[in-house]
This record gives structure tokens, C-alpha cells and sequence, in this order.
């Protein structure tokens, strides 16, 4: 019922109208009423009228009509992968005919509830000769009978709309000749009532129609193509070790694997692609900075101090936790609850003591990133969600492509990578403080997380958070570096434009 043009029509007299547009000053504002937007809510729903005959079967079809059509779907088809491009032509047309089939039945569904919801007594939906519901043929966009209505009446110069042209349909005046009679016929009826019929006429209009404004599939077709490539990117085939690449060596494993290029070849439409443009422009769509100072502007980073402010307050208190632990014994007599509680107790009182209530620090904004992609990737909390971790201005000369790590790696195996690579730079190319002075400071980012969650002794190497301390400590002394030179590193200044011709 409530996928009904019948439902959509009530909704609309009961719930507010947003509208379809903001202003340059903020407010709503209605460029097409079928465009609006409305605040639906769970009461205003209790009050929505459900009659006692209910065209349940209908219903029972179109989800089964739109579950065949999900499996159809270029997301769905990425287990398959890698395909051919006559396998996804295949799924297409599927995916099309069923949406046809859905839009005829819907039409099915909106005319039944106009006899049940007795807008019109006729019986207005399609049926056998036996009186029995049959099933009506496939129905493209602009073939409902309110659309050929509409379309005459444009044709006439009777009205304008947008409704054709925005959900990419061809408006016809005549109905389609491979339509068997009977439906011909059904339609013309349908058609006569909306136009004869105030009621009918007032529901059967764009703004309560279902509009099937669906994504293209060439659209959906590519993103799954570029999410198969990207998860594909991360496959331990590619990352057999915490160890930074650049996205040069990330194609050159790419070349090597058929799968990757299959798919590839796929989404860039041809073969003899540039693999390496490819594999690029899908790493930087995925990839965050390793510093702070280049994932926020000014503000970001104001906000980033309070949050680091917060951690180590919360680090405090987990300090504080775990010397009340240690330090309270159980008592004799005393039972594991009553004891628990002491403890909880004491705690409390020693947290309130030495850190006091903590602030909650502010959410971000999408003004506080230096880019849409960190912003997308990151949101108001900060919550890592991308695939790669990019550590700019640190590519070795003879690979200056990005240089990027996993981001599934954790704390200490990022500081393996990064320590790594620090070593490599500095040994094979001798880098000196300059280039070396942002891979230290995200060694420095690293440490606190370090001693968070990877305190534990390692044989051979002991406790990896005061392994990585020292390392640091190291290469700071034999630089001539500070922590403060860490922390007030800023990227170099990109050019500004372009060198004339023959300029000095």
C-alpha cells in the first residue's frame, strides 16, 4: 500500500513539504512539485489508512521482481569477476527488462488501490478473459497512461513540464502498436478516466507517480568495476609485507596480474591503457596523508591539538585503571563483586583527582580538510576509512609517482614501513634533514599509539613502542633535529604557475 501512487498523494497532504531546491539564502524552494522533498515521519504514519483488501500479490511479485534485478546488478556481479564485456551487455538488458516489468506491474498496483481506497469503483487493472489478475506487458518510461496524457496535453500546448526530460523518457502521444488489444484498450480507459474524473485526474499526476528515477547502468557498471580494482590493490598479492610503494610499483604488479587486467581493460573500454594512470588515479581517490599538517587546513588543525589533548587525558585514565588494578588486592571475605567495586570505586575518585572531567572535543567539518577526499574518507570524527595511506613529498628521485602504505596495516606495522623506508633513504640516497624531517614526524604521530597498543616485550627486539622511541631519538641526534622541528614542519610551497618561454 505504501508503495502506491494513492499512499504517495495522502503523504503529501499529511507531511511537510521541504521543497526541491535551497537558495542562494537558505531556503526552500519548489522548482517541480514531483521534485519536492518531505519530512516523512513513523507518527504521522500510524494515522495512514490501510483498507481490508490488500493486493498483496502484487506486492509479492515486484520484490521478487526487484531482489532478480539486484542479482543483475553490476555490484552484485563483482564475485564474477573478471568478465566479458558480452556478459555485462547479457546483465544489462536483463537488469532493463526487469525494470520494465516492475514499472508495469507498479502501474498495476496504483490502479488497484484506486478501487480499493474507492476513488474509482471500476476494476481498472489488468485481467484474463476468466476476470483473473494477468500480467500486463513490459512498460518503458513515458508509456503509463498519465504520461501519454501529459504528453498530448504538451503536445498541445495545454502545459509544460520537466518530468520527461528529467527522468530521461520520450514522451508519446499514441499508444506503443506491440501492446497487445486488450491492454490497448485497458489503457484508453485509464486514460479517459484521468482526464474525466477529478479525482482520479488528481492523483494520476507526476507528483504522486513513482518515478523510477534510477541510476544509469553505465554508472553503476563503473563504480563496481573501480571498487573491484581498488579492493584488488588491497590483496595481500600486493602488500606481501608492511613496506611503502609507490603507485609505479603498485602498477608493476598490476601488470603481472591477469584478473587486475581483465577487469581493467573492462572499465577503461579498450585494451592498451595506461596501467600505471590507472592504478594512480584509483590510489589517490583512496588514499589520506600520513600528517596532520596535511590533512587540515588552519582550523583542522586547531581542532586536531584538542583532540590530541583528549587522547592523552583518556591515556591518563587508563594509566590510572591500571595502577588501581594492580595496587588492590582482594581482600579476605571480601567477594569478587564487592571487590570490583572497590576498585571501580577508587578509580573514579583517583581520575576525578588527577584529570578531572574531560571535554568532549568538536567535530570537523568539511572545511576543516585540505580535500573533498580526506573529508569523504574521514568525516566529522576523524574515523579512517580509506584504503591507502599517502606520505607526499617522500617518493626517491628516480620514482617520484605517490608513495603510499596500507591502511589495514596497524600502528606498529606502519612504523616498520615507515622505519624502513627512513633507513632505505637515507642509506642508498643520502637524504639529509630536509627530505627526512616528515617521515620523522610521522614516526613522532606514530610513538603515542605505539606505547597505546604495542607495549608488550617482542623476543629479540623487547618492547616495540620504546624500539621505535629510541629509533627516533636516534635519527633526531644524528640530524641535529628536535621534536619541535617535527612538529612545525610544513609542506614546501607548490610553484606558482608557469615559467615563460626562454625565461631566465
Amino acid at each position: 500500500m505504501l508503495n502506491s501512487s494513492t499512499a504517495c498523494f495522502w503523504m503529501k497532504q499529511v507531511f511537510h513539504n521541504k521543497g526541491s531546491t535551497v537558495d542562494q539564502h537558505g531556503a526552500r524552494q519548489t522548482t517541480a512539485a514531483f521534485e519536492n522533498f518531505y519530512e516523512y515521519t513513523a507518527t504521522g504514519m500510524e494515522k495512514f489508512p490501510v483498507p481490508d483488501e490488500q493486493p498483496v500479490y502484487l506486492a509479492a511479485r515486484l520484490d521478487g521482481l526487484a531482489s532478480a534485478r539486484l542479482l543483475h546488478a553490476p555490484v552484485s556481479l563483482t564475485s564474477r569477476f573478471p568478465v566479458t564485456v558480452l556478459e555485462l551487455d547479457i546483465e544489462r538488458v536483463e537488469v532493463d527488462r526487469l525494470l520494465r516489468e516492475m514499472i508495469a506491474l507498479q502501474e498495476e498496483l496504483d490502479w488497484q488501490c484506486y478501487r480499493l481506497y474507492n476513488i474509482t469503483e471500476d476494476e481498472l487493472t489488468y485481467r484474463d478473459a476468466a476476470g483473473e489478475p494477468a500480467t500486463p506487458p513490459e512498460l518503458r518510461l513515458g508509456e503509463r497512461a498519465f504520461e501519454i496524457v501529459l504528453a498530448r496535453r504538451m503536445a498541445a500546448g495545454e502545459e509544460e513540464t520537466t518530468w520527461f526530460q528529467r527522468h530521461g523518457s520520450t514522451p508519446i502521444t499514441e499508444l506503443p502498436a506491440h501492446w497487445p488489444a486488450d491492454y490497448r484498450a485497458l489503457v484508453e480507459r485509464r486514460m479517459e478516466r484521468i482526464q474525466q474524473d477529478r479525482y482520479v485526474g488528481l492523483v494520476e499526476r507526476p507528483e504522486y507517480k513513482r518515478r523510477w528515477n534510477t541510476e544509469p547502468w553505465e554508472a553503476q557498471a563503473t563504480r563496481a568495476l573501480q571498487e573491484w580494482l581498488k579492493t584488488r590493490l588491497e590483496d595481500p598479492a600486493y602488500w606481501p609485507q608492511p613496506r611503502l610503494q609507490t603507485t609505479r610499483t603498485l602498477a608493476d604488479r598490476a601488470q603481472r596480474d591477469p584478473d587486475f587486467m581483465a577487469v581493467a581493460e573492462l572499465h577503461r573500454g579498450h585494451a592498451g591503457f595506461d596501467v600505471h594512470a590507472l592504478v594512480r588515479e584509483l590510489v589517490e581517490a583512496e588514499t589520506v596523508p600520513f600528517l596532520p599538517v596535511l590533512r587540515y587546513k588552519l582550523a583542522g588543525l586547531r581542532k586536531r591539538e584538542v583532540w590530541e589533548r583528549t587522547w592523552e587525558l583518556q591515556r591518563q585514565e587508563d594509566a590510572i585503571d591500571a595502577q588501581v588494578a594492580a595496587q588492590l588486592r582482594r581482600e579476605a571475605g571480601e567477594s569478587e563483586a564487592q571487590h570490583a567495586t572497590r576498585v571501580a570505586a577508587e578509580q573514579k575518585r583517583r581520575k576525578q583527582e588527577e584529570v578531572g572531567d574531560i571535554a568532549r572535543p568538536p567535530k570537523y567539518t568539511s572545511a576543516d580538510f585540505a580535500s573533498p577526499v580526506f573529508w569523504r574518507h574521514r568525516g566529522a570524527l576523524d574515523v579512517p576509512k580509506e584504503r591507502f595511506i599517502g606520505y607526499p613529498f617522500c617518493s626517491r628521485e628516480n620514482d617520484p609517482s605517490p608513495l603510499v602504505g596500507w591502511a589495514g596495516w596497524n600502528h606498529l606495522e606502519q612504523a616498520q614501513a615507515l622505519g624502513e623506508w627512513i633507513n632505505e633513504v637515507q642509506q642508498q640516497e643520502g637524504w639529509g634533514p630536509p627530505r627526512l624531517t616528515p617521515l620523522l614526524a610521522g614516526m613522532a604521530e606514530l610513538i603515542p599509539w605505539l606505547k597505546q597498543w604495542h607495549a608488550e616485550p617482542v623476543p629479540g627486539y623487547g618492547r616495540m613502542d620504546q624500539f621505535f622511541e629510541t629509533f627516533l631519538d636516534t635519527k633526531l641526534h644524528e640530524h641535529d633535529l628536535t621534536p619541535r622541528d617535527l612538529r612545525e614542519w610544513t609542506p614546501p610551497a607548490a610553484p606558482r604557475g608557469r615559467r615563460r618561454a626562454g625565461a631566465a
